[in-house]
């Protein structure tokens, strides 16, 4: 353990206090705002003005990743390939400096696994570029069309669009813009992509020595926890799976979400124990995410929170050259990617982070007291992370809940390279 180098930041006010805090409290204790059917009040952003937004999103339904040693499969028709007209968007992709595209080892490694019916591994299915295509168009009326925030047409001055090197992350995203700006756009699209031996967009546990052997072993381990061992063992005798196969909650989940958004069934006891899969599923998570050590979920996500973080100070920073900034940053990730996020920020409902899923993070500054506030979205509803006292959050507040967690690349470096404590004491 090294969390002495890793101190803390405490974020000083970005600005004073703001009226609006105030005013929305005595509108409150008036009893003049009226509450909505969940009992809270709407937020008055009359006195504000929207000044950036960062969506994080999970890519579209896909195939399992790995099928299950089971008889009965199901059929991943070539079909399910098809892509829908509307989603159609050129697109190219370069590495985050504007280079040539990034080679994908994934997509390799997927290609290795054909499945019945012909499809590949972890192939993005026209349900998933649907998926995708409805959270754009959420975007657009949100963004577009409630608020004229953005162009009608995507314009690269913009907006910032970066994907994991892995295609149906990079296929989901044009579905995603071709249904945020309609299929139009004022110039080229282009999505970043890293090396996947420095991607930081989720817990890589390949460039990050430290973190992989916190990790190692832990997630045969939690297949033998109480609980977990006698559910998973009910589970596979119901679908006659014998007990040394390796199949844990992950891969039944996997498999039980990919066949379900599809309408496919391999198994009807994968149907019968779903919501116990996928509580398994998260307690097998977070057993070998050992969400109570903050330097595993700093290595896991501490980069990319260093990211968000950053936009975030040069959009309120006054010296930040124009155009170094854009209104819209879109962050193509997993499920590995958000429910770490969200355990950061202390808004993790214990479920799994769905197909298309999104965390959207807005940046408003008050229009008189010129005080920034932060407001959090998960899966379209609004959140109030840790440290904040509503879901209008000042960004001091919000930054000095981030801060616990963030990297900036020098720092994840030292600590990825760091012997675990558990080792120094067993000479191994």
């Amino acid at each position: 353990m090294i969390s002495g180098v890793f101190s803390v930041r405490m974020w000083g006010p970005v600005g004073f206090l703001t009226s609006l805090a105030y005013c929305v409290h005595q509108r409150r204790a008036a009893g003049e705002e009226p509450q909505r059917a969940d009992g809270q009040h709407p937020v008055d952003r009359s006195p504000l003005e929207l000044k950036m937004v960062q969506v994080v999103f999970r890519h579209g339904a896909r195939s399992p990743l790995k099928p299950l040693p089971q008889d009965e499969q199901a059929e991943w028709n070539l079909q399910l390939l098809e892509v829908p007209p509307q989603t159609q968007f050129d697109y190219t992709i370069t590495n985050l400096a504007g280079g040539p595209k990034p080679h994908s080892p994934f997509d390799s490694q997927y290609h290795e696994t054909k499945l019945k019916g012909g499809m590949f591994a972890g192939q993005l299915t026209n349900v998933g570029m649907q998926q995708m295509f409805a959270l754009g168009e959420r975007l657009r009326k949100n963004y577009v069309e409630d608020i004229p925030f953005l162009s009608p047409a995507f314009n690269p001055l913009e907006v910032f669009v970066r994907s994991t090197n892995i295609y149906r992350n990079l296929e989901s995203t044009r579905c995603l813009l071709a249904g945020l700006f309609q299929c139009q756009k004022e110039g080229p699209i282009i999505i970043h992509a890293d090396e996947a031996s420095s991607e930081v967009l989720y817990p890589n546990y390949q460039n990050c020595w430290s973190l992989r052997e916190r990790t190692r072993g832990r997630r045969q381990a939690a297949s033998l926890q109480p609980g977990i061992s006698e559910d998973l063992q009910k589970v596979k005798e119901g679908m006659g799976i014998t007990s040394n196969d390796g199949v844990d909650f992950l891969s039944l989940f996997d498999n039980m979400a990919a066949e379900q958004v599809h309408s496919l069934l391999s198994c009807p006891t994968l149907k019968r124990f779903a919501r116990m899969i996928e509580q398994r599923a998260v307690d097998t998570a977070l057993y070998v995410m050992q969400r109570e050590d903050r330097e595993s979920l700093q290595m896991a996500v501490g980069p990319f929170l260093h990211i968000l973080e950053n936009n975030l100070l040069k959009a309120v920073d006054p010296a930040t050259p124009p155009g170094k900034t854009r209104k819209l940053y879109l962050y193509a990730a997993h499920d590995v990617t958000l429910m770490p996020l969200l355990i950061t920020l202390g808004i993790f409902d214990h479920k799994w982070p769905p197909f298309a899923v999104d965390l959207t993070m807005e940046l408003y500054q008050h229009r008189e007291s010129k005080e920034w506030f932060v407001q959090l979205y998960y899966r379209g509803e609004e959140q109030v992370p840790k440290g904040c006292p509503d879901r209008l959050c000042p960004l001091d507040n919000f930054l000095n809940t981030i801060s616990v967690y963030t990297l900036n690349p020098e720092k994840y470096h030292t600590l990825c390279s760091q012997v675990p404590v558990m080792e120094l004491g067993n000479g191994e």
